[in-house]
């Protein structure tokens, strides 16, 4: 079995240095090299991959690291397969809406320095596709129900409201304390943008938890549950 962890792609070394980081992460719950792809930006590609490895007989599986479902993962992910020419793949389901992220979320609000009272803001890239937008609204209600307060969701890049928006009705509603919590795999553009949007505290990228590689390396398992996990 060859594992892809399939992850969006940036310009920012930090960034591709993090989804270095939770392939490592997951190559060492799964006692097995892990591959990483991306659908944008830069390279490898999924289907440079999948192609290098069609002759060879090996099953693939392809972890979308996306947090929500979107045109990355019901669009590009599934297109670079079919045109990779290779036999046999499988695709997970993308990492959220899922409990166990949320949990990572509300941990780092608290290491953050997040209080009771504090009003949160959860700040996706973004997508037009409404089921993306659904994903997101159930990762607020998630990381609500755990943190105990309201939850808005807002978006750096696509659709509205954008963080600024956000932070500046929270603001203009009464809040005292603003924090993002930061809904990215991640850093990158859009995590500056975060960091600009003049909230009082923001979050850390997810990637480098734990809990997110877990995440990963269980999609991998349920998808082939001959692996077992250390």
């Amino acid at each position: 079995m060859i594992p892809i962890l399939v992850a969006h792609g940036t310009r920012q070394p930090d960034g591709v240095v993090m989804i270095g980081e939770l392939a490592e992460r997951v190559s060492t719950l799964l006692a097995q090299p892990v591959r990483v792809a991306f659908v944008d930006v830069l390279g490898p590609s999924p289907a440079e991959i999948l192609a290098a490895e069609a002759e060879n007989g090996c099953p693939a599986i392809l972890v979308p690291a996306f947090l929500a479902r979107g045109c990355h993962v019901g669009v590009d992910v599934p297109t670079q397969v079919a045109t990779s020419g290779h036999p046999d793949v499988t695709i997970t389901p993308a990492l959220g809406p899922d409990a166990r992220v949320a949990a990572v979320v509300a941990a780092r609000l608290t290491e953050s320095g997040w209080r009771p009272g504090d009003s949160v803001v959860l700040a996706a890239a973004g997508s037009s596709d409404p089921v993306a937008q659904n994903d997101l609204k159930q990762a607020a209600q998630m990381v609500s129900g755990m943190i105990g307060t309201p939850v808005t969701v807002a978006f750096a890049a696509i659709g509205g409201p954008s963080v600024p928006e956000a932070v500046a009705n929270l603001r203009n509603q009464g809040a005292s304390r603003v924090v993002i919590a930061s809904y990215l795999l991640a850093d990158g553009l859009f995590q500056r943008r975060l960091r600009d949007a003049g909230a009082d505290l923001v979050t850390e990228p997810l990637g480098t938890h734990p809990g997110i590689a877990r995440v990963v390396a269980d999609r991998f398992i349920t998808a082939n549950t001959r692996i077992p996990v250390r």
